[in-house]
């Protein structure tokens, strides 16, 4: 490198003494002729190699020019003062010419080590873009930013699951410790020796970890860039992570809901033979047998229900529940509930505040029957027997809001959140209340296809009232 230099600061001074011979013994011309050639000859060393050989160059075409064309030849004196200021104007001339060309010179290989750079970061981008999970993108990184960018290792912390990955046989200088202090740090550690780089990974204010880079590294703005790529391209990463667990788990919970209906569907054609079996036998059976087919009915109905319950949960769930609305009037929705449920209220009182002249809502009667049915039932089990049950419908705004209220023990505020989940079941009537659990969340996943909403208001040792809207029938005018 030290003759290259050599080489070049002598091809220099050659170039301008070559022009300086030529005009002075060979081609006679006038001074403005030879200053321009050698202004040309300063701006063609300094395109080539730089300022400093340019300077170099400046300096003897100054002292060439006034000794060989500059009255009086021959001397390192000007005499004339016009020929001062010719002398001046190429000398600041020549100076000016090698800075910008240097200058010039300098910038184009700065634009080149950015194209460069780029390209780099494109191929890492691209070489990340085809990994799969987080931590794959991890090890990925590390191997390909070495490989790129000819760093002299790398290493990054990730911090979601703790693993430190490094790449490059010069790895050690940057101990895991500094890696985990690195993470929680709010900007890169600067590093005087120019030797290492490293800086905490975030995205949108969450730390994913700490990487590090061991010299020689690119440049200041390529190593920012560089953080930036990594956290999106993890973030990334763990955002398609969480989106196949999510598709993997509503699968899982489309064929639990498609096995569940199929089972039902299976226990409920041998339930219906039994029920029919056992109703005709009950006409002509003697005391003691009747007792134990009477059972066998009361037995049948609940499996039935519970068949009935558990193919309306499965429909829910697989978001099946085909709605065919129509205008009804939400008194009926209450009398045919109460109706199917008299045998079960005996002669609990029930109170029902609805005004006849209510308008209709739009709503498949059927299904939102039975969640009046469910909301009652869930009273029935939850209250004292002899204890009177509230059902109330109240025009609000463009909805019709029905409640149904109770004056059991109420619902614990830490359970009400839950309290529509499948098979939740409060924790004091866990084991001493008949039932699947299923009722409510039946309930909600009907409300919820309707586009309205359910919820409950409990206080403790006064009761709980569940209450949910419908729609008016083509809104109100």
């Amino acid at each position: 490198m030290k003759y290259q230099r050599v080489w070049r600061y002598s091809a220099s001074i050659g170039l301008v003494g070559a022009v300086l011979v030529l005009y002075r013994s060979f081609l006679h011309v006038n001074n403005t002729t030879v200053a321009l050639t050698l202004l040309l000859v300063i701006l063609g060393v300094s395109a080539r190699w730089g300022l400093a050989e340019a300077t170099v160059a400046s300096v003897i075409a100054v002292l060439g020019f006034n000794y060989n064309f500059l009255e009086p030849v021959g001397k390192f004196t000007i005499e004339d003062p016009q020929n001062w200021v010719a002398f001046l104007a190429f000398l600041v001339t020549a100076v000016t010419a090698s800075q910008l060309s240097a200058h010039a010179r300098r910038r184009t290989a700065e634009a080149e080590v950015r194209r460069l750079e780029i390209e780099k970061l494109y191929s890492l981008l691209q070489a990340m873009t085809l990994t799969g999970n987080a931590r794959r993108t991890v090890r990925e990184f590390v191997h390909r930013v070495v490989q790129i960018f000819g760093c002299g290792a790398a290493a990054f912390y990730y911090s979601p699951t703790g693993d430190i990955v490094r790449s490059g046989p010069e790895s050690g200088p940057v101990t895991d410790h500094e890696l985990v202090a690195a993470s929680e740090i709010e900007e890169p550690v600067p590093d005087p020796r120019q030797i290492a780089f490293t800086s905490p990974v975030r995205l949108g204010g969450r730390t994913l970890g700490s990487m590090a880079l061991l010299a020689p590294l690119p440049g200041e703005g390529t190593l920012r860039a560089l953080v930036n790529l990594v956290a999106i391209t993890l973030e990334k990463a763990r955002a398609l992570e969480d989106a196949s667990h999510a598709e993997a788990a509503h699968q899982s919970e489309v064929l639990k809901s498609a096995l569940l209906d199929s089972l039902a569907h299976d226990i409920k054609t041998p339930l219906t033979s039994i029920k029919a079996a056992v109703t005709s036998l009950l006409g002509g059976a003697p005391g003691a047998e009747r007792e134990l087919l009477t059972i066998i009915n009361e037995e049948a109905d609940r499996l039935n229900l519970l068949s009935a319950e558990v193919i309306a949960m499965a429909r829910v769930d697989a978001g099946k529940l085909h709605l065919e609305k129509q205008l009804v009037r939400v008194g009926d929705l209450i009398a045919s509930a109460l109706s199917e449920l008299a045998v079960a209220l005996k002669k609990r009182p029930v109170t029902v505040a609805a005004d006849q002249d209510l308008p209709p809502v739009e709503a498949d009667p059927e299904l939102m029957q039975q969640v009046v049915k469910h909301c009652i039932e869930n009273a029935i089990k939850y209250s004292p027997d002899e204890s009177p049950i509230a059902i109330s419908a109240t025009l609000k705004g463009e909805k019709i809001v029905i409640g149904i209220g109770d004056r059991g023990p109420g619902i614990e505020e830490n359970e009400r959140l839950r309290i529509f989940d499948r098979f939740f079941r409060g924790r004091k009537h866990r084991f001493d209340t008949k039932g699947t659990g299923m009722g409510l969340a039946i309930a909600k996943g009907i409300v919820e296809a309707h586009g309205e909403r359910i919820w409950v208001e409990s206080e403790r040792g006064q009761g709980s009232t569940f209450s949910f809207s419908l729609p008016l029938a083509g809104g109100r005018s």
